[in-house]
């Protein structure tokens, strides 16, 4: 058994996809399924997640990771009519046991969110300094093109030429 087909008999997301597992099915197509949370923070708790086995974002083909982002958006777009109570919703993706991912397969969850939920995502954390979010948005900018930076932003870059 080659080291990708042992992974996938142990993963739950895989096992649900080739029918091994039982899940209650929101959305199916040939490339992604939408089910339903097991164990949901609200009602209407729903996972978005690629058939084929992939554990992180980064490893996603960008064209799935579009498909599972335009079925979240079509999810979303439903949501007040679905479940009429729900106020808002949150849609987050784990990665990694230190982000709390519980199953190895890549996945979106759409949490929908009532005022009286028990769900928490804090704004109390202190406003950071100016000076640290410049250095950590250029430490992220130095992974993407430059042409993908702002324009404000390319003026005083030295790496861009100055150029805006």
């Amino acid at each position: 058994m080659s080291a990708k087909a042992a992974v996938e008999v142990h993963c739950l997301f895989c096992r649900i996809v080739d029918g091994t597992f039982a899940a209650s099915k929101v959305f199916e197509d040939d490339s992604i399924l939408a089910i339903m949370d097991v164990r949901p923070v609200s009602r209407g708790h729903v996972l978005v997640l690629p058939k084929e086995h992939y554990v992180a974002l980064s490893d996603l083909p960008l064209t799935l990771f579009i498909q599972l982002a335009s079925l979240a958006h079509t999810l979303a777009a439903n949501l007040s009519t679905a479940f009429p109570d729900a106020e808002g919703l949150n849609i987050l993706m784990s990665e990694g046991p230190a982000a709390s991912q519980s199953v190895f397969h890549s996945h979106l969850h759409l949490v929908p969110r009532t005022t009286d939920d028990s769900m928490v995502l804090s704004s109390d954390d202190p406003v950071a300094e100016r000076d640290e979010l410049d250095a950590a948005a250029a430490r992220w900018r130095q992974y993407l093109d430059v042409g993908g930076q702002p324009e404000h932003d390319r003026a005083a870059d030295p790496s861009a030429g100055g150029q805006a």
